[in-house]
């Protein structure tokens, strides 16, 4: 069984994340959030540390997602 814990974020924030998952794949904030987290997980595996311009970049996609202001 897999254990889970809550992340909050602000209530604008959810509002604008659900209007950017209809029509897409994603059920709700945690599926998308979930796959955002382990995407960035994977790279970071996969590539070790993260140079400064990566670090750049997914900042900028969060932000664009509405997770990061």
């Amino acid at each position: 069984m897999t254990d889970y814990t809550t992340v909050s974020i602000p209530k604008d924030l959810a509002d604008r994340v659900e209007e950017t998952i209809e029509g897409t794949s994603f059920s709700s904030t945690s599926d998308l959030v979930r796959f955002l987290l382990r995407s960035i997980v994977i790279q970071h595996q996969q590539q070790g540390e993260l140079t400064e311009a990566e670090f750049e970049e997914i900042t900028d996609q969060l932000q664009d997602l509405g997770y990061l202001e």
